[in-house]
């Protein structure tokens, strides 16, 4: 897996401050998309133990908050195991920091659909490491920059602990973040 960048203290991609990961290689190609030199798959350098490990010494301070992995895509079937290692990493050294994905892919039918592109064999144990799935493509025509942590209005985000616990798509509450 190839990344772009690593942004330290983001506050943008996620509630607090956040250390953001972003994934090359998008097949969705979103008309508008804000980083579109991330669609290439080679764009930007190699995922290496030493990129993980930068990002889990930025995670150590406690005002971090959490991990936010966006692209690109992170979902393409050939960054799915990457992350899931990285994530297992991330819970098992930092239980308590949260964990935001950002996909162009819908939640209920395209990653956890059996058969459909982008579902793999790691796509299931991925959504569970994480906390809150930001998902659905963005669309030009229903771009809003009054929305929190997305950019159109067809986007969810989706609280991905009580989706599982509760059998349906619980959307997470957006409060949470001025309390």
């Amino acid at each position: 897996m190839y990344y772009g960048s690593i942004k330290n203290l983001d506050i943008a991609n996620g509630p607090g401050i956040r250390v953001s990961l972003f994934v090359s290689g998008c097949r969705n190609r979103c008309k508008g998309c804000f980083q579109p030199e991330t669609w290439d798959f080679l764009f930007g350098q190699p995922f290496t133990e030493d990129s993980e490990r930068e990002i889990l010494e930025g995670l150590a301070p406690e005002y971090v908050q959490g991990l936010t992995v966006l692209g690109g895509e992170p979902f393409e079937p050939e960054n799915q195991e990457p992350v899931l290692r990285l994530l297992e990493k991330v819970k098992a050294s930092y239980p308590a920091k949260n964990i935001w994905i950002f996909s162009g892919y819908r939640f209920d039918d395209e990653l956890m659909k059996e058969g459909a592109h982008p579902h793999t064999e790691f796509t299931e144990r991925l959504l569970r490491l994480a906390d809150v799935l930001v998902d659905g493509r963005f669309i030009e025509e229903k771009r809003n920059l009054a929305l929190v942590f997305r950019g159109s209005e067809n986007q969810r985000l989706i609280d991905l602990k009580k989706t599982f616990a509760e059998g349906r798509v619980v959307l997470w509450d957006e409060k949470l973040t001025r309390e």
